[in-house]
């Protein structure tokens, strides 16, 4: 008798690529053992790697930079518990595609095999598609593997991260990505044609993406190259511009930790050396201004607010001017960035601000200050003796905003640097006023 549940068995084991398949095929890990840079989730500690233990899987949220091996470890979590793996993309599938999946998934169950169900991009689905895939994560008709490279804080339904579990790929390290080529150079028989400061060179230029490096690795195994390539040959040869170092081999990481550290030293002599090594070597100015940016946030702040708006001049200004004319925009932004007050209140402040509201839940902001646009709300008590502001003689109220069950906190702490200095002086006479409205 045929077997009318042969259909949802789980898949066979793949066979082995075949030596024509793209190199990144070929090194497809078939073990989560053998996935590289994520062993903080695979490894035996690693939440993944305990529901591999326990065979048990709950639905999950995959979120990664590209080429960090997403796709990959959903299917080998399909194989590690025998479930049906089925896999859709946001980018391509719509509501029919997703209503097929669930029929099928919900026919397997009933045969008793359970259906993974991998869903690539998931952000790109929005909400009420998003909302769709609920009842069927809720009934265990499927665990969902979802993958994205957007802050699923932002992108997905809270209603959906509720009933999965976020666990964030890192970008590749060095160390990661010395390992996938090597065993590229291991399935090839034969070492990269570059120069030991080339070879180091293509690992920076990948910035964390395993594909993306195994794809360049195959590109110079297609062709006879006689002599191995130095920095300068591989970034003809690849038409890319890759990081160029010196002979001491400091790298691409080293370089933008002391550019990073030099500005917030305020050595703008410094800086700019830095700045002029990463760009005469090829690396990428927007890369280097993003990194800029960054510091002016991080490392100044609200002790002098203008370096943010300096940053951004920057990259406008390289967007239209392009390289070698934009370079001196991102080099202005270095050195206004050096020579700033500095300030780490900002950064401060939202890490404290992120660890209390990841602490405190869903606490329920005070009655007074929430809008009542209804009847009903206005009768539990919504607005109800909000005081305004502005029709104050201060314009300041003194009210207090924080939930009943948390009290006021203490976040942000101005320093006596820079503009800041007129903050504190500001949030110093708020407070003394709004002590003598609490007393009076």
């Amino acid at each position: 008798m045929a077997d009318l549940f042969a259909a949802f068995d789980p898949p066979p084991a793949a066979d082995a690529p075949s030596p024509d398949a793209p190199l990144a095929d070929r090194l497809r890990p078939a073990r989560l053992e053998d996935v590289v840079g994520q062993e903080h989730l695979t490894g035996p500690e690693g939440a993944i790697g305990r529901m591999v233990a326990a065979g048990r899987l709950s639905s999950m949220i995959l979120w990664g930079p590209p080429g960090t091996g997403k796709t990959t470890i959903a299917r080998l979590l399909a194989n590690a518990v025998g479930l049906r793996f089925v896999a859709i993309s946001a980018v391509f599938s719509g509501v029919a595609d997703l209503k097929k999946a669930f029929a099928e998934a919900r026919q397997a169950a009933r045969a008793g095999q359970r259906t993974l169900l991998f869903v690539d991009e998931i952000h790109r689905f929005n909400r009420a598609q998003q909302d769709g895939f609920l009842p069927y994560v809720e009934d265990g008709t499927v665990t969902l593997v979802g993958a994205t490279t957007e802050n699923p804080s932002f992108e997905l339904n809270a209603a959906l991260l509720s009933r999965a579990q976020v666990l964030i790929l890192h970008r590749l390290d060095r160390a990661a990505l010395e390992k996938l080529l090597d065993r590229a150079e291991t399935i090839m028989e034969r070492p990269l044609p570059l120069t030991p400061a080339a070879r180091d060179a293509l690992v920076a230029s990948a910035d964390g993406d395993g594909r993306f490096l195994l794809n360049q690795a195959e590109t110079l195994y297609s062709v006879d190259i006689a002599e191995p390539l130095d920095p300068a040959g591989l970034s003809s040869f690849l038409q890319r511009r890759v990081a160029v170092y010196d002979k001491d081999r400091e790298g691409h990481y080293n370089l933008i930790s002391a550019l990073h550290k030099s500005m917030r030293g305020s050595d703008p002599q410094a800086a700019l050396y830095y700045l002029a090594r990463m760009l005469t070597a090829g690396e990428e100015p927007l890369y280097v201004l993003r990194r800029i940016t960054r510091f002016a946030s991080e490392d100044i702040g609200l002790a002098d607010p203008n370096a943010l708006v300096q940053c951004l001049a920057a990259k406008d200004a390289y967007d239209f001017l392009g390289s070698p004319e934009g370079e001196l925009a991102i080099a202005q932004a270095c050195l206004y960035c050096a020579t700033a007050p500095k300030s780490n209140a900002a950064y401060v402040a939202q890490k404290a601000a992120w660890r209390s509201a990841k602490e405190t839940g869903s606490l329920m902001p005070p009655a007074s200050i929430l809008n009542a646009p209804t009847r009903l709300m206005k009768d539990i008590g919504y607005g109800k003796g909000y005081a305004y502001d502005h029709d104050t003689d201060e314009g300041f109220s003194g009210a207090d905003y924080w939930p009943e069950e948390m009290g006021p906190q203490t976040f942000y702490a101005p320093t006596d640097r820079g503009f800041e200095k007129r903050l504190r002086e500001r949030l110093d006479y708020w407070d003394q006023l709004r002590r003598e409205k609490r007393d009076g």
